[in-house]
């Protein structure tokens, strides 16, 4: 069943682009002058608000990307893979994701990517879709809390669509 984009807009582009600066004035804040961020970048959605938050960080930083791939027989299974190869023994780690949702991927990759020993692990998230919550998560760093409703647009999609909408807003059937 195809999906029309709601005339209602959650977040626009100067609000996203506002709480991403507050976010990266956090970020660069919180690490050492001589420090290096290993950024890590899940796709595809979480690629534009990456991006932003990546410029408004005033620190050394080395990108990486990372794609995740659930098993539909079995929603709790997930293959982490990255497109090519990142470091991160020693690290100080910041994973980059569109949304926070059940918060059951997010752990298991924290818990993956703490496995590979780096220095420190911090998560900034661009939506927080508490009311889905099924396992706590530990994110230090977060856009918007949003409702149980479907979002598209700043990187974010309905069937591979409204990427590249500037704005946050609500599709509906």
């Amino acid at each position: 069943m195809a999906r029309t984009l709601a005339p209602e807009i959650l977040y626009s582009a100067e609000e996203i682009q506002s709480r991403v600066r507050e976010l990266g004035r956090a970020i660069t804040e919180q690490t050492p002058e001589d420090g290096e961020i290993a950024a890590l970048i899940v796709l595809k959605g979480a690629f534009v608000f990456a991006a932003d938050l990546l410029r408004a960080i005033d620190r050394r930083t080395r990108i990486g990307f990372l794609e995740t791939h659930k098993d539909p027989e079995d929603p709790g299974a997930t293959d982490f893979i990255f497109t090519h190869p990142f470091p991160i023994k020693g690290a100080d780690l910041l994973i980059i994701e569109d949304i926070l949702d059940t918060g059951i991927t997010l752990t298991r990759l924290q818990e993956r990517m703490a496995s590979r020993r780096p220095a420190r692990i911090r998560t900034a998230v661009l939506l927080d879709k508490v009311p889905r919550r099924q396992v706590e998560t530990r994110v230090e760093y977060r856009g918007f809390e949003i409702p149980d409703r479907w979002v598209v647009g700043y990187g974010l999609d309905d069937g591979e669509t409204y990427r590249n909408l500037p704005y946050i807003g609500y599709v509906e059937e």
